[in-house]
């Protein structure tokens, strides 16, 4: 999995910020990200799976397993709903 092209992160008033860019702006593609969810972010814009993601997320940050698990579901989840995956 990995993010589609056209979005970047940007620091906006303090505030990180997934703007979409390029052909068919859609600004209603614009999402606010938690530092966690920033880092997430990150990590999906290569190649990637989500075991990869998981192990990266368990490195930065001190959470247990199953809690950081979830939460990268939970994440993944939400961008394949809303169509940020290619």
């Amino acid at each position: 999995m990995k993010i589609k092209d056209g979005f970047v992160l940007q620091e906006v008033a303090g505030q990180t910020v997934v703007v979409p860019v390029g052909d068919g702006l859609d600004l209603n593609m614009m999402i606010t990200l938690n530092e966690t969810g920033a880092f997430l972010w990150k990590q999906l814009e290569q190649e990637t799976d989500e075991a990869t993601v998981l192990a990266a997320l368990l490195a930065e940050y001190d959470v247990d397993k199953k809690t950081a698990k979830a939460h990268v579901a939970a994440f993944v989840a939400k961008l394949y709903e809303h169509g940020f995956f290619e």
